[in-house]
């Protein structure tokens, strides 16, 4: 989860086919399964993705040029705050993850509220052997900096989306500033996310993921940067600054 503000060591390791072991880290997701009850209570440690919701979801939509009627999938769904809102905006939506507490939150909150996604327990590998090129639209947001091989899973998104459709993903850059805001700010200072939410190590800088995407057969479309703003308390996407969180959208030629 890297809805808020994040010297560098690591890079996006190269992708490999699935073997028995799915792409995941047991200590990440037991993080988040922790967290299960509490992903639709937005006063809790999932505020920060209640904010920037709109503002991720408006910018797919323009990209994309609406979502009404397009296959949507989100990787790493959660308790699928993203999924059931582009699934109220007319797609018809699958949302998948490895957390099976968040899934069955999500589940439930899909029962309440009406709107139906699809959701699954399956890795983006293994769906993307399941479903290839069988979506218009792929989102990966705030995931790969959690999971041991973010050049697989971006493969992986690649293989999913149809011919001409999109790939949209975000996370944290890594550098010394995305350590002070993603980090020490967000985790320490400002208690906006529980200690321990990230490694910096796991950050991936736009070059890393550009060029993973790039080896998966996708071209980049857009990039921005999502900022927060500690007096105010309002999160802008901006034009030009991707030194912490930041958004690329990417095409499948057609």
């Amino acid at each position: 989860m890297s809805a808020t503000p994040a010297a560098g060591t690591a890079s996006p390791r190269p992708a490999q086919a699935e073997a028995a072991a799915p792409n995941a880290d047991a200590a990440e997701i037991a993080k988040f399964q922790a967290l299960a009850a509490r992903w639709w209570d937005p006063n809790s440690e999932f505020r920060p993705l209640h904010a920037i919701n709109p503002l991720r979801l408006g910018w797919i939509e323009r990209l994309a040029g609406g979502l009404a009627g397009r296959r949507a999938i989100d990787v790493g769904c959660g308790g699928g705050i993203l999924a059931e809102a582009m699934a109220r905006q007319g797609a018809s939506v699958t949302g998948i993850d490895l957390a099976d507490k968040a899934l069955k939150v999500a589940e439930l909150h899909g029962l309440e509220s009406g709107v139906n996604v699809d959701y699954r327990k399956i890795s983006a590998e293994a769906m993307a052997e399941t479903a290839p090129e069988g979506f218009d639209i792929v989102t990966c947001m705030e995931m790969l900096e959690h999971v041991p091989d973010p050049a697989s899973t971006v493969a992986a998104c690649a293989r999913m989306v149809k011919p001409g459709g999109w790939v949209f993903v975000s996370t944290l850059n890594r550098n010394p500033k995305s350590f002070l805001f993603a980090i020490i700010g967000a985790e320490y200072v400002l208690n906006l996310l529980p200690r321990g939410t990230h490694e910096f190590a796991k950050f991936i800088r736009p070059s890393e993921l550009v060029t993973a995407a790039r080896r998966a057969g996708l071209e980049q479309q857009a990039m921005i940067g999502l900022t927060y703003n500690p007096l105010t308390r309002e999160y802008r996407l901006v034009d030009g600054d991707v030194s912490v969180n930041y958004l690329v959208a990417f095409r499948r030629p057609a």
